[in-house]
């Protein structure tokens, strides 16, 4: 169509991330019982949603015909109560993944380039793509680790952001306090660091605090998110923390209501749930603890997880994935990050994840 000349190549060039598949599109495709499909593809909550996200929710319903509080008050006031910063250092995003649009507006375009790990979210990658920033990978650790020594050496004049997820998705592997500390010893003050801690919740291993780069005033912004620890990833509701001109930057390209009431009030009552997270926490060490031991009976190669999912090299991840969603049980394969003979699980509930591994004995053998 002759409308298209107008798209810019950047954005034409792009290939869509690839989200897990629904449970109602596998159930079409495959002729199954959605009720009987088990998805453990997207990192979601094991457990479902969070009591009194659940409970505050259900009390809102009749309000539903009002706006949003554009500013998110309520939601942005305790989340800075939690963190001991002001309310001005807090941004809310449609899910912490508009937040890497709004650093993609504010930080990035031609001739700036961005620092990211090889095998880190592949979001960062699509976002300086679509703003024509150049993108530097910096190989992982033999572990599948960020290198953040080498991420600083990549760094030049013209580095704007660098992006430190951890725990890393999809490898579940994590940096500690003592090299993030190293590392921002030696980051330039006008490069913004993002880290990106959608599971720190949830982490099940020691998370480094780099908040208190934020309390220093340093040139960083952290991200968090509702979806996973809290259960609430179909509100879309995330957030960000860092020194205030950074935040106001960010607040710039932020559109008028662009998170909603009920996301505000699920995601302020959810905050009080921490009983819930615990709950969550101890679920997911069980479930490692499960499959790790599964796949070194089965002889296979996996990542030590920090979060609840797990990285396995099963062979033909592709395959897998396809011949697992015929018998209704759909994980992520892993050739868009790289990793063709690779799969992620995350951690369901116990009987999910025991049905998960007969499965995948099942295709193995075949």
């Amino acid at each position: 169509m002759e409308v298209l000349k107008h798209v810019p190549s950047q954005i034409a060039e792009l290939i869509p991330y690839e989200p897990g598949r629904p449970i109602e599109a596998v159930a079409r495709e495959m002729g199954l019982n959605p009720e009987e499909i088990v998805k453990l593809a997207s990192n979601e909550s094991a457990l479902g949603v969070s009591r009194l996200a659940k409970r505050a929710m259900k009390k809102a319903v009749d309000e539903m015909f009002l706006y949003p509080d554009g500013g998110g008050y309520n939601l942005r006031s305790k989340i800075a109560g939690m963190f001991g910063v002001e309310q001005g250092n807090v941004i809310l995003g449609n899910g912490s993944n508009e937040i890497l649009e709004f650093i993609g507006h504010s930080f990035m375009g031609e001739g700036k380039n961005v620092v990211v790990s090889e095998y880190a979210f592949i979001v960062y990658r699509l976002m300086a793509k679509m703003f024509g920033a150049e993108v530097k990978e910096v190989p992982t650790k033999k572990n599948f680790t960020h290198n953040l020594t080498e991420m600083a050496k990549a760094i030049d004049e013209n580095t704007s952001v660098v992006f430190i997820c951890n725990p890393n998705n999809p490898t579940g592997s994590m940096v500690n306090a003592t090299e993030i500390r190293k590392f921002m010893d030696k980051v330039p003050e006008d490069v913004l660091i993002v880290f990106d801690e959608a599971y720190a919740e949830i982490c099940l291993g020691r998370m480094p605090d780099t908040m208190k780069y934020v309390l220093e005033n340093r040139n960083c912004i952290v991200l968090r998110t509702f979806s996973k620890a809290y259960g609430l990833a179909g509100l879309r509701i995330g957030y960000g923390i860092g020194p205030q001109p950074i935040v106001d930057a960010l607040q710039k390209p932020r559109q008028p209501f662009n998170t909603t009431r009920m996301a505000q009030i699920a995601a302020e009552a959810a905050l009080d749930d921490q009983g819930f997270v615990r709950r969550c926490r101890a679920l997911y060490r069980k479930g490692k603890n499960y499959m790790e031991a599964e796949f070194e009976k089965m002889g296979l190669e996996f990542v030590p997880t920090s979060t609840n999912f797990i990285l396995v090299k099963t062979g033909n991840g592709r395959q897998v994935f396809e011949e697992l969603q015929k018998r209704g049980v759909i994980i992520r394969p892993m050739d868009g990050y790289g990793l063709p003979e690779w799969i992620r699980i995350t951690f369901g509930t116990m009987e999910q994840n025991e049905i998960f591994i007969d499965k995948l004995k099942e295709v193995l053998k075949s």
